[in-house]
């Protein structure tokens, strides 16, 4: 079998068995074409039963450390995964003897923490949008949403009409890997959004969606943070902010404002607990920030002298 063809099986499942996003099928198949390309440019590699006989874990390494100039760890990182899911998928079929990419130790990515806002920022860009216009009663009730139940740009602009029940105060979300939860919100985010269901044409169909765009079609995650980075500018905001920071400043804020990380976990979606557990360094961090700035004995200051 030619490697291009187990390739293409291999995204084929991701997409149908695996409920994978169209995102991360598009990111692996970028991945797998470009590793596919170098061992057919550097071994003369194009088919499985040659991939069998001279991959070894040594070339895969080399092949990793080739990107290191043009390419940030995370990136690399995303690679191997990419080359270690297909090898892994490939001895699962059987198509290979042995599962080469196992034996390839991941190179350790660097930490970052999620950028955030504070609480009194994320009010003043909620309610941002002019509430006068119809654009600006979407944007709220986004915000309301993205901010309020802590969810992914992706969860967002994928809810239908029907997804929202406000007499309950819930959304239903269906998260990665086709996982369905529930997530509660509050009365603003309830006021923001029968305001903006007011404003739909007519009585939308329950697959309708949710948030959609001046010519009513469904909003795009780029066209989210487009709105977002217009907002942002409005209020003159200091920071810079990626959609994904709301759910990062929704989960910071449940933790210092006492949530358990069990709760935060399951109203986020994710499937470990480590995942969530990086929130009480951005907790720690904040912390430390406004120790910085508001304890008498730093910053500008100074110190008195004993005479």
């Amino acid at each position: 079998m030619l490697l291009e063809e187990a390739i293409g099986t291999f995204l084929h499942h991701l997409a149908t068995q695996r409920s994978a996003s169209v995102h991360t099928v598009r990111a692996y198949q970028s991945d797998l074409e470009h590793w596919a390309s170098h061992l057919k440019a550097q071994a003369g590699i194009t088919e499985l039963g040659q991939l069998e006989e001279r991959l070894e874990p040594r070339e895969v390494r080399a092949y990793l450390a080739g990107l290191h100039d043009d390419h940030e760890r995370t990136s690399i990182c995303r690679r191997l995964s990419a080359i270690r899911s297909f090898l892994r998928f490939a001895r699962g079929r059987e198509w290979l003897s042995r599962d080469i990419g196992r034996l390839v130790p991941s190179p350790k990515a660097k930490r970052t923490l999620p950028r955030f806002l504070k609480v009194e920022e994320a009010l003043e860009l909620v309610t941002a949008p002019d509430l006068a216009t119809r654009l600006g009663r979407r944007d709220r009730a986004l915000f309301e949403v993205l901010y309020g139940c802590g969810l992914r740009v992706s969860e967002a602009v994928g809810l239908n009409v029907a997804d929202v029940q406000l007499e309950q105060g819930w959304v239903r979300v269906i998260g990665k890997g086709d996982k369905e939860r529930a997530v509660p919100f509050g009365s603003p985010a309830r006021a923001a959004l029968e305001a903006y269901l007011a404003d739909l044409s007519g009585k939308p169909e329950a697959t309708a969606p949710l948030f959609v765009n001046f010519r009513g079609t469904r909003l795009s995650s780029r066209s989210v943070a487009r709105i977002l980075v217009k907002h942002l500018v409005r209020i003159a905001a200091s920071k810079t902010l990626s959609p994904h920071g709301l759910r990062h400043s929704f989960a910071t804020h449940l933790l210092a404002a006492g949530a358990d990380l069990r709760t935060i976990q399951e109203l986020l979606g994710h499937s470990r607990l480590s995942t969530t557990q990086r929130y009480t360094h951005v907790d720690l961090g904040a912390l430390m920030d406004e120790y910085r700035t508001a304890h008498p004995l730093n910053g500008s200051q100074k110190r008195g002298t004993k005479g």
